[in-house]
């Protein structure tokens, strides 16, 4: 067992992802797409996981299963981003070509900072599974099998909503159009609202462990950018732009986030 506290584990993991992303940035830089970040940001998550299993001093199940759900959870989001982004690797996903443009000349100097920044947030979020893998108290508790269940719900939606949103583009005829199958018939971002529950749940499972309670940070973060900042707002200006009146009228019937049944 390592006798190891939780600011050495935050500053190795900090350093892990701060050279991981500069090294993101260099290739955005060489293809002009800063969307490989999303991707990246992703993969973050597994590469703290991998290393508080083998650092962290916490009990040996306890740590399996906390790690062993970010690992699976992270790598299949950034696994779907990463097919998703270099099916066009060459053309700039719209929101981050808006910001490029917004930022004029110093776009590029202001996106490796950028790049750091999403590190840095990969350190701030991953605050349940520092305190969750420091916990030495040898049985699970109910708030882990709680959190954990919540967990495959949530990592089955999103997959779910994101499988239905790859088979409605991969429909030549459905270009332009909105997607309002399945799940979207119910949430404009059941993709979203799915990530978001898993956060919840990474918080209910830390509930377990001593000062799990500030966990909350995650889950409320991840909610406050998901519908205030980079999230649904930056999506939606982009739909609307592309689709215009279609998605106008998406937005009157249907739920912007949380799963709902249709209006009218």
């Amino acid at each position: 067992m390592y006798n190891i506290s939780i600011y050495a584990l935050a500053g190795y993991s900090l350093l892990a992802c701060c050279v991981i992303m500069f090294f993101v940035w260099l290739w955005s830089y060489r293809i002009g797409n800063a969307g490989v970040v999303d991707i990246f940001w992703s993969y973050n998550f597994p590469v703290i996981a991998i290393i508080l299993l083998l650092f962290a001093p916490g009990f040996e199940t306890r740590k399996l299963l906390i790690c062993g759900m970010v690992i699976i959870a992270g790598g299949r989001l950034g696994t779907h981003l990463l097919i998703r982004v270099t099916k066009h690797l060459r053309q700039e996903e719209p929101r981050y070509a808006q910001i490029r443009k917004e930022w004029g000349e110093k776009a590029e100097v202001k996106m490796a900072f950028f790049f750091q920044m999403q590190a840095l947030s990969n350190i701030l979020l991953a605050v349940p599974f520092f305190v969750v893998t420091l916990n030495p108290t040898p049985q699970l508790s109910i708030f882990e099998y709680i959190g954990t269940a919540m967990w495959m719900i949530s990592v089955i939606g999103e997959a779910i909503a994101d499988g239905q949103l790859a088979t409605f583009k991969r429909i030549a005829a459905n270009k332009g159009k909105v997607c309002a199958i399945g799940l979207w018939g119910y949430s404009r971002h059941p993709n979203y609202f799915f990530e978001w529950l898993m956060w919840v749940s990474y918080f209910v499972f830390a509930l377990g462990s001593p000062y799990g309670y500030i966990a909350i940070i995650s889950p409320a973060i991840i909610l406050y950018l998901l519908l205030k900042v980079t999230g649904i707002p930056m999506t939606e200006e982009q739909s609307i732009r592309s689709r215009g009146d279609a998605f106008r009228e998406y937005q009157k019937r249907v739920s912007v986030f949380v799963p709902w049944f249709k209006k009218g």
